[in-house]
């Protein structure tokens, strides 16, 4: 099965995991990191090296995180490794929780972009949304 990692900063992380479990309960090869101002670059890297460790079972690991450009996602690009690594920037919980039940089955790359496709479209304006039902 296919890790996943999520990467963020300060404790939104494990606040997202915390989430997840909750609606669908405790998930294997999951892991959350939280980023912290005080912590150096080094300190970073360790962490998410620990939970590489934790989630990799040999299928792959998907690191999700928060914003593009930020410290979470340009420290986690250092461990990219085709086929084995792959990073999506801008998670939220419906993707989390559609990993929950789609992972297994899929190779990394069908993963990565069919959660990325998923997240995006899965953003509404909810004026719009009611309009829709209005309608109906």
């Amino acid at each position: 099965m296919i890790g996943i990692m999520v990467v963020a900063h300060f404790n939104l992380a494990q606040e997202m995991a915390a989430a997840v479990e909750l609606i669908v309960g405790k998930q294997e090869q999951f892991e959350a990191v939280g980023i912290f101002p005080e912590e150096d670059i080094e300190k970073i890297r360790g962490k998410i090296i620990q939970a590489l460790k934790m989630v990799d079972s040999g299928d792959g690991v998907l690191i999700l995180t928060d914003m593009f450009g930020g410290t979470p996602s340009n420290i986690s690009l250092s461990f990219l490794e085709e086929g084995k690594i792959e990073l999506v920037s801008g998670v939220n919980l419906p993707m989390l929780i559609k990993l929950a039940s789609y992972r297994e089955g899929k190779t990394l790359d069908e993963l990565a972009r069919f959660i990325t496709d998923y997240g995006q479209k899965n953003i509404y304006l909810a004026q719009d949304v009611l309009k829709t039902r209005k309608k109906d």
